[in-house]
């Protein structure tokens, strides 16, 4: 049996300003960006989206349609790190995000794991920005 995560979640207040900021500010990919009428008539959208170079899960950008789902915007894990940016190269991600204006809570740190650091997305979800330590022989 193989099983994979395909897509996660993430629930944004407008599509565009998103997209603006994942593929802008993170360099992230757009996969797909397509629109349809669903079962109730209601207008969707279809967007994912993908980190340079990743051959894994996308996200799912999902625009919040209802007041409990727009009181989760930015805090979708109650103040946790919601999601692991992994890099082969934490430095040179970290002073480009830092150019660009990307807003780090928790200054870089070495851990028994990796080189990391917490920044937040445009909404205010916490981010880690770790590359793995090597394994040990």
């Amino acid at each position: 049996m193989a099983q994979t995560i395909g897509y996660v979640s993430l629930v944004v207040r407008e599509y565009d300003e998103a997209i603006a900021f994942f593929t802008q500010v993170l360099s992230f990919a757009l996969v797909e960006d397509s629109a349809a009428i669903d079962r109730e008539g209601n207008y969707k959208r279809w967007v994912l989206i993908r980190p340079p170079g990743s051959q894994g899960t996308d996200l799912l950008l999902a625009r919040a349609s209802t007041p409990e789902e727009e009181s989760r915007i930015g805090n979708q894990t109650g103040g946790r790190v919601f999601l692991f940016l992994h890099t082969d190269d934490f430095w040179r991600d970290y002073r480009e995000m830092t150019s660009r204006g990307v807003k780090f809570v928790h200054a870089p740190r070495e851990e028994f794991y990796g080189t990391v650091a917490v920044f937040e997305d445009l909404y205010g979800n916490q981010w880690d920005l770790l590359q793995l330590a090597s394994p040990k022989s």
